[in-house]
């Protein structure tokens, strides 16, 4: 799949209000995102996973209203024009599904609260019982998700809920041509409901594209049994960056290894691989030796899977998750401005080069992979597919290194990443990593016809 994402969070990027006031005259800020489209398509994204960006209480995951874009991002009108001007442009387009909880101010749930046991929405929720109060003073308690009891358990086994919810799909793929749904704690869905969104999307379009956030477990649960065509790479996220932080290469090149090698669990499967998104601090802020930024971006662009940037980490942007609030993950940020500062302008110049290396290389979008060198300081694999090979070297060490490579790898090279031209051949194996950096060497027939 040559996707590469860029994922928004659209009510920080748009710098909306935290909290719906439910008054306010719609206002158009999501319509910021034409000022990007440009930039977007240069860099090379094909694909754009929007944030929520329906009608919610307060930070998205909060649901209001399936049908109607939050007021505090624009109008369906303004959505759909939006939608129309990416997909002329070539982009893909994946929105949120938050199915499995709404926000207190949710129509139905409002209306337990009114009419009590005689609702005939009663059963649209998990554990509604009237013998209990609630801790927010309801006459009756109800199930939430994780404890937080603004985020109500909708029951997805009912027939009228999952009638409802595809109904509102049907909508969002009629009205704003959405290409598919990043499905928010799929790991918390019912699987019945799961199969039958799988199937029903299907039906409306064949390539529609469903992807899962599972955070543990064993992928598979989701994967062979053909609910989700992908799932968020939890695993390799982790690895990544405590590999840089731990001078271990070790860890992240097990996981390859375990997932993605020539007996690897998820080796026919493209799971959807990130070093940072809305939920967690941003990498830059993770690494406790900012240098390894250039390691983990090369990490992944040649990994197996599909590739997907949080917006502003290409320019090496700061943010940390704390214990109250996730609101320094999620900023509204000024394109001209944040493209002025040097050490944006670098990264963001790796980053369209590696975007441009893997859309041009069927190896790394669908290659098998295979470990060639690994310790404590460099990771060097390759990705084979039908004759193609691309090695992919990494070297976190702030010294230059040779690394031998095995002798089936003899041949033309080049360098797409250092625009070098290098031969291996039984003489001489050896390949050079600047510090800190790295290589991703494509084989040639003819050197210079390349």
């Amino acid at each position: 799949m040559n996707l590469v994402f860029y994922h928004i969070y659209t009510l920080g990027f748009s710098g909306a209000p935290q909290v719906n006031d439910f008054l306010s005259e719609p206002d158009k800020n999501l319509d910021k995102l034409y000022e990007w489209i440009d930039y977007l398509d240069d860099m090379g994204f094909n694909a754009i996973y929007f944030g929520p960006v329906f009608e919610s209480t307060s930070h998205g995951y909060d649901t209001v209203d399936y049908y109607s874009i939050d007021r505090r991002l624009g109008t369906n009108n303004s959505f759909t024009s939006l939608c129309g001007i990416l997909k002329s442009r070539g982009f893909h387009i994946v929105l949120d599904g938050v199915f499995n909880h709404v926000s207190r101010d949710f129509a139905p749930f409002k209306d337990i609260q009114v009419n009590g046991e005689e609702s005939e929405y009663c059963d649209w929720f998990l554990e509604i019982d009237f013998a209990g109060k609630s801790s927010l003073g309801d006459s009756f308690s109800y199930h939430c998700w994780e404890g937080h009891d603004s985020l109500v358990s909708m029951n997805l086994q009912n027939g009228e809920v999952q009638k409802y919810l595809l109904n509102a799909v049907k909508f969002w793929i009629d009205e704003f041509s959405i290409d598919g749904l990043r499905l928010d704690v799929a790991y918390c869905l019912d699987k019945s409901f799961l199969k039958k969104l799988k199937s029903f999307t299907k039906a409306l379009n064949e390539d529609f594209w469903i992807m899962g956030e599972v955070i543990h477990g064993d992928y598979r649960e989701w994967l062979d049994r053909g609910l989700l065509d992908s799932v968020t790479n939890y695993e390799c996220y982790k690895g990544i960056h405590s590999s840089l932080n731990d001078n271990n290469y070790y860890e992240i090149a097990h996981s390859l290894t375990r997932l993605f090698g020539y007996e690897g669990i998820y080796r026919n499967y493209q799971l959807y691989n990130f070093i940072d998104n809305h939920d967690v601090s941003r990498i830059y802020s993770i690494l406790e030796k900012k240098a390894h930024v250039y390691n983990a971006m090369v990490l992944l662009f040649t990994i197996p899977g599909i590739p997907s940037i949080y917006y502003g980490s290409e320019w090496q942007i700061e943010g940390e998750k704390t214990e109250t609030s996730d609101f320094l993950l999620r900023p509204d940020l000024n394109l001209p401005i944040v493209r002025t500062m040097e050490k944006s302008l670098e990264m963001e110049k790796t980053v369209r080069k590696l975007i441009s290396i893997r859309k041009n290389s069927v190896s790394l979008q669908q290659g098998a992979y295979r470990e060639l060198h690994v310790n404590s300081n460099q990771l060097v694999f390759a990705r084979e597919f039908e004759g193609e090979v691309t090695i992919c070297a990494l070297n976190s060490s702030d010294d230059g290194i040779m690394i031998e490579l095995p002798e089936d790898l003899t041949g033309n090279y080049r360098d797409l990443l250092n625009t070098e031209d290098v031969s291996i051949n039984r003489g001489n194996r050896m390949l050079h990593l600047w510090p800190n950096w790295g290589a991703v060497l494509k084989s040639t027939v003819d050197i210079n016809q390349q």
